[in-house]
């Protein structure tokens, strides 16, 4: 195996996590919610995970723990809002300082325990396919998921009938309401699916990207899932370019550290800016209907909010 397709291998992997929250936070977002506790959830299910498999010694159970925990935390979250009509975005990023202290205060026992590793599915002869072969066929289950949810969840959304009508809820809940959907199941259901995808996520970090736990093991990544969703127009296709962009970012700055640190430290912080550039192109674009720019460059790179994201929905309103 050559120093590239190492490489290769490495961003992958390195991107698993980062793909289940941005795709969970996608549909979240697609039906007009928005789960700010992505931080806090990240934290908690990565202790939750690694936890439950030092417990039980089951890696299957550590994952379906987390997975069980970043749903229930956006069930919550959404009853809230419905419930009491609060700010989601208000409650959601209570829910991250909260998680955030609760994972410091229950992890202290975990720290500098040795991780658990998932084995590896291969394939006899496909696995030596260069570049693919290591990646889809002589990989562990979660990475290959990562990837799998993809092509995955882009079909769901934008080629099937459900898919559609989670939109519709996210781009006008009353609209939707009129047609007969149930707006309140739409949301509570996709934000749940969602919320487990994010879990699993959490604990993808734990076991499989960076073993074991540490205080902040995931720290500020939910923060920049969140940006990631943005950056890639509520797309799951767009924006795991994004994570995987991010991923080469990552790797190329552990390859420098050994030449030349300021650099190699600045690296990782290039998506920032490039974000935030993205979304003064996307509200330009949106006032000027994308006019200024080339049909491939609008399609690449620019999509459209649900016009709902974030507002609570009054079924008397």
């Amino acid at each position: 195996m050559d120093s590239l397709e190492l490489t290769v291998i490495t961003i992958v992997a390195m991107s698993a996590p980062l793909v289940f929250a941005v795709i969970g936070e996608t549909i979240t977002e697609r039906v007009g919610v928005v789960n700010l506790s992505m931080e806090g959830t990240l934290l908690i299910t990565a202790l939750a995970s690694f936890a439950v498999t030092i417990w039980t010694d089951s890696l299957y159970l550590g994952i379906l723990s987390a997975a069980i925990i970043g749903g229930l935390i956006a069930f919550i979250i959404v009853w809230i809002n419905f419930r009491f009509y609060i700010n989601q975005i208000a409650v959601g990023f209570i829910f991250t300082i909260f998680l955030w202290k609760l994972s410091s205060y229950l992890g202290g026992d975990f720290v500098r325990i040795p991780g658990p590793y998932l084995g590896k599915i291969t394939v006899p002869f496909l696995n030596q396919v260069p570049f693919l072969g290591p990646i889809l066929f002589d990989n562990n289950i979660l990475v290959l998921s990562s990837i799998i949810l993809i092509p995955v969840s882009w079909f769901f959304l934008f080629r099937t009938k459900l898919g559609v009508n989670l939109r519709a809820v996210g781009e006008n809940p009353i609209a939707a309401d009129a047609r007969g959907l149930n707006v309140m199941k739409y949301r509570f259901i996709y934000s749940v699916i969602g919320g487990i995808l994010i879990g699993i996520g959490g604990a993808t970090f734990s076991l499989e990207v960076k073993y074991g736990w540490s205080e902040g093991h995931t720290l500020n990544y939910g923060w920049i899932a969140l940006a990631i969703v943005i950056f890639g127009g509520w797309n799951p296709v767009r924006g795991s370019v994004g994570v995987y962009g991010f991923g080469i970012l990552q790797v190329l700055s552990l390859k420098l550290q050994s030449v030349t640190i300021g650099f190699s430290q600045i690296l990782p912080l290039i998506p920032f800016p490039l974000m935030i550039l993205t979304l003064v192109l996307i509200q330009s674009a949106n006032k000027n209907e994308g006019r200024w720019f080339p049909k491939p460059i609008r399609l690449l790179i620019f999509g459209n909010q649900p016009q709902s994201l974030g507002i609570t929905y009054k079924k008397d309103s």
